[in-house]
């Protein structure tokens, strides 16, 4: 029997990648050969995103390129979008299967024929405690782990607890029999996915904490952890990875607005202060560490002293990046129906400037680990005779590229970043 072509895109956050290549795995290898989104396919699988309304448009975009690619195809759109909106999905050209958060991982038996979910009714995913991990192996050098799912929190910008469900993850043993499993593969680095990583365990009586102390005897090089919020980024988890060599000296937390009022109409659960002393204390620890933080601008009855606010907080902190996310109206969240809302003219000059604070703050972070010598991790992703990877804090560098190099380890010293922001190393003398 001839193998089917099916082509895979993911749009969205770091778990959604990892729970695409959960999915892909169910697919036989004897049934099925895996093909880029972009070449033809007798199947495209969209994974979807709804965090912005642009992410929505992508996705969009996306579907329109598969049917144009392949007339004949089938399309499966799944994940938070077809969690949310099914019914705008399904009246678009060429969708054959909606599949929302939970449904998703039976996509394999839907194709197969086995199981039809495409007109089944709503069912108790809001509140399912229900988890299953994901994890990618695609190029045997890091891995997505997704070691939570769902969220509790319900800020009143944000629809993923509505898509997502939610906060649920398995146990501390079941999850490090599974990190086992992942480096088992060859993997180098771990990288630790979730909605909301920090509430990992709560419904068994674990904490995160407790995670992250089992995985430091994980036999894995490196292991990284993603976006964790303020109020649960907790001094113990920031001694704990200062004092291991596994846990890398990298930090993602959302900000979101540096300013109180503005976190209070969010219902974000911690003051500017938490997230301030966070910072303060991972640098005093690690004065190397990368602390990427997430803002979001132009939220309903912001104003320009407020905005300042913000502007002036992340100046006044070492943070190395920013990612920026300029508010977008989530149907069904409570900022949706605040009054106050901002011009689009006004979100996007707020935005350029968020954007040039975070240049400044990237060229401090450069100028500060020019010349210094660290670890970076190869990877399998070559272009113009270079290969590519990362430093421990997240440095993005490159090397004359070497077939041996790939997936191994070496200790470089940072000469100078280009106009891509891309390091050029040497290679110091043992």
């Amino acid at each position: 029997m001839e193998k089917r072509k099916i082509a895979f895109s993911t749009f969205g956050c770091k778990l959604n990648f990892a729970e695409t290549s959960a999915i892909a795995r169910k697919f036989p290898a004897d049934q099925f050969e895996t093909v880029e989104f972009k070449e033809p396919a007798d199947i495209y699988v969209i994974h979807s995103c709804t965090v912005t309304a642009q992410a929505e448009k992508k996705c969009k975009a996306a579907i329109r390129q598969a049917v144009k690619r392949n007339p004949e195809a089938s399309v499966a759109v799944i994940g938070c979008y077809s969690e949310l909106k099914p019914g705008e999905l399904k009246k678009m050209k060429g969708v054959d299967i909606v599949l929302g958060n939970k449904d998703k991982y039976s996509l394999y038996n839907v194709i197969a024929g086995d199981t039809d979910l495409n007109n089944k009714e709503d069912s108790d995913f809001k509140t399912s405690r229900q988890f299953e991990p994901g994890y990618s192996v695609n190029d045997r050098t890091r891995s997505f782990f997704k070691v939570q799912d769902g969220c509790d929190y319900f800020c009143t910008f944000c629809a993923i607890p509505f898509a997502r469900g939610r906060s649920r993850s398995a146990d501390v043993a079941s999850t490090l029999a599974v990190a086992s499993r992942i480096v088992g593969q060859g993997i180098r680095e771990i990288v630790l996915t979730g909605v909301n990583i920090g509430d990992f365990g709560r419904q068994h009586g674990e904490s995160f904490y407790d995670l992250l102390l089992g995985l430091s005897h994980v036999e894995v090089e490196r292991i990284r952890i993603s976006s964790v919020e303020p109020e649960l980024l907790s001094n113990e988890i920031i001694e704990l990875v200062a004092d291991s060599k596994r846990f890398m000296p990298h930090f993602h937390i959302p900000l979101q607005s540096g300013n109180n009022r503005i976190l209070g109409l969010m219902k974000r659960k911690y003051k500017r202060e938490v997230f301030e002393q966070r910072v303060k204390y991972i640098k005093k620890l690690m004065p190397d560490a990368c602390i990427a933080a997430d803002v979001i601008t132009g939220f309903p009855g912001e104003t320009e002293e407020e905005f300042e606010d913000t502007c002036n907080f992340i100046l006044s902190l070492p943070v190395s990046t920013l990612h920026v996310f300029t508010y977008s109206v989530r149907p069904g969240t409570r900022a949706a129906i605040m009054p106050d809302q901002l011009s689009d003219a006004v979100k996007q000059e707020r935005s350029r400037k968020l954007h040039r604070i975070s240049d400044l703050k990237k060229n401090e972070f450069y100028v500060q680990n020019r010349g210094s010598v660290r670890p970076v991790l190869w990877e399998s992703d070559t272009a113009n005779g270079f290969i590519y990877g990362f430093t421990d804090n997240y440095i993005r560098c490159k090397r004359e590229y070497q077939k041996e190099a790939v997936n191994s380890i070496e200790t470089v010293k940072l000469e100078q970043p280009g106009s891509d922001e891309v390091f050029s190393v040497s290679f110091p003398d043992n």
